[in-house]
């Protein structure tokens, strides 16, 4: 088993890389007319210092904020984290400033709210280090949900199966942020939080599994038994809807255009023509669960260079993975070859599982 071990010497921050997110946020500021800013959020923090793991509790803000300035970058640390974070996790190049543990962050120079746009999609274009880092973390996250669902049987409870998810995604070096399984009694659920209930005939598992910030989505299904005429043909359909997804993910496109075509794509297939509207349709993938999701509002464009994760789904169908997207090549990033695939628009998707 391949380990993306987040304290080994693998995990270096990419110096090229730190080089330009740096030059980046300069010339924002230069823009902006201030002489500093402070970021605060996960995604942006995750970002600018190349992964490094700066939280405690998942579920929590970062333990630390970072001031860009001309001169240096500064980071805000508690006295009781210092060391740790230093010896395993910070950049060698940063500025460490210091404040005791009960002591609120002293903000100082322009707040990452007034930007979160731009360094948005600052963020968007992921460089050379992190494109290959996301590979590595697809193809972990893929293995780890493959080897979960190998052992899964119909009597297995939902919680039995999502511990296993979880176990296998840890044991690999990645942080479990999502894990849903939902049973065949709960197929009407798209956001099934596991539960006591078995799986039954069949079950959706969905994953979103972190490693050095950035943030891997995949779905996937196990069917006990065949499939019926008219399950293969909305599992079919439901595969045909996030081909259009793609073939609609062209640099410089809206997100909101992406997002109308995957709408028109459901009724082209025999879906309800609202079905967009009932559950998110993914969007940019990296250092968020989507970075950001596809809205009619946002003001957000393809990269040239597009990591997204679509999200396509029906009432007893969905397809999720984190690809890329470059000149109009798919290539998915959340692949085992263990797991079985169909041939859908040119590029290999994921089939359901049959055990």
């Amino acid at each position: 088993m391949t380990l993306l071990d987040g304290a080994s010497s693998a995990s270096a921050p990419h110096a090229t890389d730190r080089s330009i997110k740096r030059e980046r946020v300069l010339a924002l500021l230069d823009r902006t007319g201030a002489d500093s800013l402070l970021l605060t959020s996960a995604p942006a923090v995750s970002w600018y210092l190349d992964g490094a793991r700066t939280h405690v509790s998942l579920a929590a803000p970062p333990i630390v904020a970072v001031e860009v300035t001309e001169g240096a970058d500064l980071v805000h640390v508690t006295a009781n984290e210092r060391a740790r974070l230093c010896e395993e996790e910070l950049p060698p190049d940063v500025g460490i400033r210091t404040r005791d543990w009960w002591e609120p962050l002293v903000t100082a120079g322009l707040q990452e709210d007034a930007l979160r746009d731009e360094l948005r999609a600052l963020r968007a274009d992921l460089l050379p280090g992190e494109r290959a880092r996301f590979a590595g973390l697809g193809a972990q996250a893929a293995a780890a949900v493959t080897a979960a669902i190998g052992v899964a049987t119909p009597g297995m409870s939902e919680f039995a199966l999502a511990a296993r998810v979880q176990a296998a995604l840890v044991e690999r070096g990645l942080e479990p942020l999502v894990v849903l399984v939902g049973g065949a009694a709960r197929a009407g659920f798209r956001h099934p939080l596991p539960t006591a209930g078995s799986l039954g005939r069949r079950a959706m598992v969905v994953v979103c599994a972190r490693h050095r910030g950035l943030i891997a989505n995949l779905t996937r299904w196990i069917r006990f038994g065949a499939a019926t005429a008219e399950e293969r043909d909305r599992d079919r359909r439901i595969l045909e809807v996030e081909a259009d997804a793609f073939a609609a993910t062209a640099s410089g496109a809206p997100l909101p255009e992406v997002l109308a075509a995957i709408g028109r794509s459901y009724r082209r297939h025999g879906f309800d023509a609202e079905e967009w509207t009932r559950h998110h349709q993914g969007g940019l993938a990296g250092y968020d669960g989507r970075d950001p999701r596809a809205t009619p509002s946002v003001a957000d464009v393809i990269p040239v260079r597009a990591h997204v994760a679509w999200n396509p789904s029906v009432v007893g169908a969905k397809v999720e993975d984190t690809v890329r997207v470059e000149g109009g090549v798919v290539t998915p990033l959340t692949v085992d070859p263990l797991w079985p695939t169909e041939r859908v628009g040119g590029v290999d998707r994921p089939a359901v599982w049959e055990a």
